[in-house]
Parts: structure tokens; C-alpha cells; sequence
């Protein structure tokens, strides 16, 4: 057996390099987690929240298989809110305004005193390979370090280019060197790989500001937290502030826009779709009059504004301008000027789903590398590969979730079956059972799973079986609490704007009214014991969303027929009668696990997974028979 240094090396230390780090290393596995600048270890370089709709699921998702990012979210947020209140509670998601530095300072030292984590200051330009198995990585410096495992978390470095108008060149990050031979690298062991662009925008000066003009957005005035391990608190002394473009900086970028890389065809891959730069606002969207532009807080100790909605790479000279014909920015001076940056990705349809390539063994790839944008959808790949590396060096199946389980796996799932075109970007509408996936319930549906990994203590377990207890006991106490069309309580049905009630019922089925609450009916049910609000908003909803919900358990139920159809492994589809040429041709690239992944890949006909079904089954049979 071959003597390694490491069980687990994970190469880069944004979001999903601090998960698959610490993931692994509280299993029990040997990690080293090697990352260019240590002091850096999960930066911002964007956005400085985590959260809103999908990425505020997957980051309780996270916390729920006992993951970090939530956890780390609490200690470092300065103003948060619960979007989309208005619609049903599948859509709403929680985003916390967070102080960046703080955020990465809380990090650093969770990875510090972490046991069996070693760290490292190197940059990594080589894999160490043979035999189609990874055996360690080589650093700049001439170190090698040996692990049967390696998780690269390369974020936007491979050969990254930074664009600001017509100023380029090559960096990871602002301020930091790009990693070029390792994409080489990549590129000599045979992956296939392509390359994405983003933009972030500039930082102002908080006192260039005046805030009197513009509409502020508070904090929440009901505590929230993102780990289900913490009690929420308020936060009032940050706010959010909102103010727009108009006709006269639409103009600006306009009389700029040939100096755009992303708009003169200097850079030529693709952005992304769901969160575009300005530039490209005012160019799709040119019947708009103005756009929103959120000022965001950076931390508690900067006078750095964040603003949202306002990325791009215009030239510096162009960014100062058109934001000086925006309300309450008039005399805004810029700190840090907004850049596009493009980098290299690996086509992500060469992964299994546990994040393993499929021409190496042993080498996971996790995060920005396979072609996905921001911090949580970052994150639940390191998670996750952090998992299964550990998983296959104990000889034990990967932790693999399905689609119906977690938004965790409706983004893995996408990822290899459907590869990329433009950075991948989580949204609620991407999950086909996102009623069963809500943001309130992750720990309901994941806990389970990161007690049997070992990543969920058994203290906090125990919590969460209690908590699971009570929601039963109570949902059942009330189908048993019976209400009678008396004065008191048709007076109160009145003033909540519903029908009286003609005929004697029970409280459950009160609940399934839209305008009644279970907090507003305390007046009717008098035997009522204190609950924690946990508790009491998963009862309400699994009461009020009853039917709904029994109805999406019933398309689960056919989801989950075809994603336990397993297809053997080492098909030869080039064989197989009746499956059309591009059929086989996608078949044989992504060697899908079930029927239910073959059904997504795109260009697959019902025809071809009827053939392949067909095939299947005269194999089975052929097999019983010897």
C-alpha cells in the first residue's frame, strides 16, 4: 500500500475549499487545505450577504448536513430579511447583509482549530497522476504533497483575466495572481474546458453619500439566523438603501458602451444570465427607464458601500460619471472600481454526482471550477465532495441525494447531466418539487443524513428528533381540537376577512384557510401549550400546504420509480438498437446512473429512453438465465 502524507488535500480556500476542508477533516480524515493566500480564506469578492431565493435554501441545506456557511453567517451578519413574505413559503428565503472581513476572520479561525486540518500557503501547479489515479499535487516552491484524494476549489483563478474598459490583465481576484499552469495542467490529462466571464461593481465612499435622498430598506424586526443551531437575533443599525438609475446614466453607458469588453467582443465567453451587468441591462433592456441599485454595508468598521445591481466593467473614468447622474450619488467618490473577470471552468458533465471526475480517481473538482456563480452554490460542492472523498477512501458508497430531497442535488444533478453554457446560477425555479424543499424545513429533510456521515453531533441530533416529536404531537393535538360555529369564534373569523363557519369543525382544518394563522386562533384553542416558533411555523405550514404537499409527494413518488431504475455500468450505446446517433453519442458521454438522469439529458427523445429501457431489460434477462 502506498504511504500518503494526507487522506484529503483540497487546493484553494473560497467557500467550497473551507467546507470540503472542514467537512473531511470532522469525519475523520487527514486534510491539508492548500490556498495561495491565507489571509483570504473565504473572501467576498462580491456580494457581501449570503442568501435570497435558492441560494438561502442551500445555505440551510448546508446546515442541516452540518456544513459551516450558516454557522459563520450568524457570527458575521449586520442586517438580514426574509424576501418574498408575499408568496407561499416555498418561494420565501432568507438573505443576511454580512461584515466580509469579520465573515473571513470567523473562517480563518474555525479552520485553525479544527483537528486533523493542516494549512498551507502555496500555489498548487501541478497534480501528481498515474495510472488514471490521483496521488497528491506538486506547489510552486517544488513541494509535493501525496493524498488519494485531491478536491481542486480554484474559484476564478485558472488563467484569470481581469478587465476594467480596456485595462487588462491576468489575476484570480483583485490584487491576486491568476494560477496559469495548473489550468495547462488540466488541460495535457484530457478535460475538456471552456471559459465564463463575471463582473462585480464598484465600492463607494459611504460619506460621498446622501442617504436623506434615498428609500431605505431595514433590517427584519423578527429575529432570524441561518443555522438551525442559533437563536435568531435583530439587527437595526445597518440598513439597506435604494435608489435607481435613469435616462441621463443610461446615456453615459451608452456613449461608453464601445469601450465595454463585454460589448465590443473583447471578451467573448458567456456571463451571466440572471445577473447581468449594467452595460448589458440598459442594452436588453432598453425599454426600461431605470434600473434598482441597493447600497449595501460592507462591515462594521469600513465606510465601504457595496452596490448591488450596479456590476460592470466600464472604463474607471465611466464609472465615476455615470454614477454621479444617479439620486443621492452625485458626489459619490469611488474606493474600488468595478471589473469584469474571465476564467477558465471545466466542463461540469465530466463528473459522476459524487463530484468525482470520471477519467481520474480519486480528483473532485467543487465550486466555481464546474462552471457555477456565488458563495452558496460554491459552498454545497465543497460540502459535498469534502463527503464523498472521505466516502471512497473508506471504501463506502458516495452520499448522493436526489432531486426531491434537496436543492443541493437539483444543482449537482444539473451540473452532470446537463454540463453548462453560461455560469450556473441557483434559482428556486429550477427545483420541480420546491413546495417539499422549502427553506424552513432543510434540517426536517437533511439532518438525518449528516448524523449517519458524522458530521451532526449527537447533542444536536437528539434536538432535532425533539423537534421533529413536537411538530407530530401537535399537528395531530390539533385534528382533535374541535371548534363550534359559536359568536366568539365567527367574531373572530370576521375580523381576519373569511367566511363564519356554519358546522362544527376541527382547528387543523381551520389552518387550511389562507387569512387564519395559527398564532391568530391562541383566543380558540385555550389547552394550547408553548411551542418554540420553529416548531409552530412547520406546523402551520404542513397544515395549510397540505394538499399541495400530498400532491407533490405523489409526483415524487414516479420521479423516484425512474431514479431507482439503475442502467448498469459499461454500456456500450454504440450497440444498442433503436437509440439515435446523437442518443448515443450523449449516453455514451455522460454514462448516466438511472433512467431519471437519462430522461434530462438534453436532446434525449422518449424514443431513445424507450430503446435504452428495452435493452436494459433483455439484459437483465439474458443475465438471470446464465
Amino acid at each position: 500500500m502506498k504511504k500518503y502524507q494526507y487522506d484529503v488535500i483540497v487546493v484553494g480556500a473560497g467557500h467550497a475549499g473551507c467546507e470540503a476542508a472542514l467537512a473531511a477533516a470532522r469525519i475523520g480524515a487527514k486534510t491539508l487545505l492548500v490556498t495561495s493566500n491565507l489571509d483570504n480564506i473565504a473572501l467576498m469578492p462580491c456580494n457581501p450577504s449570503i442568501g435570497g431565493p435558492g441560494k438561502g435554501h442551500v445555505a440551510r441545506e448546508i446546515d442541516a448536513l452540518g456544513g459551516e456557511m450558516a454557522k459563520n453567517t450568524d457570527k458575521a451578519t449586520i442586517h438580514i430579511r426574509m424576501l418574498n413574505t408575499s408568496k407561499g413559503p416555498a418561494m420565501w428565503a432568507l438573505r443576511a447583509q454580512v461584515d466580509k472581513k469579520l465573515y473571513t476572520q470567523e473562517m480563518i479561525h474555525t479552520l485553525q482549530i479544527q483537528e486533523n486540518l493542516d494549512l498551507k500557503q502555496e500555489m498548487v501547479i501541478k497534480l501528481i497522476v498515474n495510472n488514471h489515479q490521483i496521488e497528491g499535487v506538486r506547489c510552486k516552491n517544488g513541494l509535493k504533497f501525496s493524498s488519494p484524494t485531491v478536491i481542486l476549489t480554484v474559484g476564478t483563478f485558472l488563467n484569470g483575466l481581469i478587465y476594467i474598459g480596456k485595462t487588462v490583465y491576468s489575476a484570480g481576484r483583485a490584487s491576486e495572481l491568476a494560477s496559469t499552469s495548473l489550468g495547462e495542467d488540466l488541460k495535457n490529462l484530457g478535460f475538456k474546458m471552456g471559459r465564463l466571464n463575471t463582473c462585480t461593481p464598484p465600492r463607494i465612499d459611504k460619506k460621498t453619500v446622501d442617504f436623506s435622498q434615498l428609500e431605505e430598506q431595514k433590517s427584519a424586526d423578527t429575529p432570524w439566523s441561518f443555522s438551525f443551531e442559533n437563536k435568531g437575533k435583530i439587527y437595526k443599525n445597518f440598513p439597506v438603501f435604494m435608489t435607481r438609475t435613469n435616462l441621463k446614466t443610461h446615456q453615459v453607458i451608452q456613449n461608453n458602451i464601445h469601450r465595454v469588453p463585454l460589448s465590443n467582443g473583447t471578451i467573448q465567453s458567456a456571463g451571466i444570465r440572471y445577473c447581468p451587468s449594467i452595460e448589458d441591462k440598459i442594452v436588453r433592456f432598453s425599454e426600461k427607464k431605470s434600473h434598482p441599485i441597493f447600497l449595501e454595508p460592507e462591515g462594521y468598521n469600513t465606510d465601504e458601500i457595496y452596490l448591488q445591481g450596479f456590476f460592470t466593467s466600464l472604463p474607471a473614468d465611466a464609472q465615476q460619471k455615470a454614477l454621479s447622474t444617479i439620486k443621492g450619488l452625485t458626489n459619490c467618490k469611488i474606493i474600488r472600481y468595478g471589473y469584469a473577470i474571465e476564467y477558465d471552468i471545466i466542463y461540469p458533465n465530466q463528473l459522476k454526482h459524487s463530484l468525482e471526475t470520471k477519467i481520474i480517481r480519486g480528483l473532485f473538482f467543487a465550486g466555481q471550477i464546474n462552471g457555477t456563480a456565488g458563495y452558496e452554490e460554491a459552498a454545497e460542492q465543497g460540502l459535498m465532495a469534502g463527503i464523498n472523498a472521505v466516502q471512497l477512501i473508506a471504501g463506502k458508497n458516495p452520499l448522493i441525494l436526489d432531486r426531491s430531497e434537496a436543492y443541493i442535488a437539483v444543482e449537482i444533478d444539473d451540473l452532470v447531466t446537463k454540463s453548462v453554457t453560461e455560469p450556473y446560477r441557483l434559482r428556486t425555479g429550477l427545483a420541480e418539487y420546491r413546495l417539499l424543499l422549502r427553506q424552513d424545513n432543510a434540517d426536517l429533510r437533511l439532518t438525518p443524513y449528516g448524523y449517519k456521515i458524522g458530521l451532526i453531533s449527537e447533542p444536536r441530533y437528539k434536538k432535532f428528533l425533539k423537534k421533529k416529536q413536537l411538530i407530530a404531537k401537535e399537528k395531530e393535538r390539533l385534528k382533535k381540537v374541535i371548534i363550534h360555529p359559536t359568536q366568539e369564534v365567527n367574531n373572530l373569523l370576521s375580523n381576519l376577512q373569511t367566511t363564519p363557519l356554519l358546522e362544527v369543525t376541527n382547528l387543523a382544518n381551520l389552518l387550511t384557510r389562507p387569512e387564519v394563522t395559527y398564532q391568530q386562533t391562541v383566543s380558540i384553542d385555550p389547552q394550547r401549550s408553548k411551542l418554540p416558533n420553529s416548531v409552530t411555523e412547520e406546523v402551520e405550514i404542513q397544515i395549510k400546504y397540505s394538499g399541495y404537499i400530498k400532491r407533490q409527494k405523489t409526483q415524487v413518488k414516479i420521479f423516484k420509480k425512474l431514479e431507482n431504475y439503475k442502467i448498469p455500468e459499461g454500456i456500450d450505446y454504440f450497440k444498442i438498437h433503436g437509440i439515435s446517433h446523437e442518443g448515443r453519442e450523449k449516453f455514451s458521454e455522460i454514462q448516466p446512473i438511472s433512467l431519471g438522469q437519462a430522461k434530462r439529458i438534453p436532446g434525449i427523445t422518449p424514443a431513445d429512453i424507450t430503446a435504452l429501457m428495452i435493452n436494459i431489460e433483455k439484459m437483465k434477462r439474458v443475465n438471470t438465465n446464465r
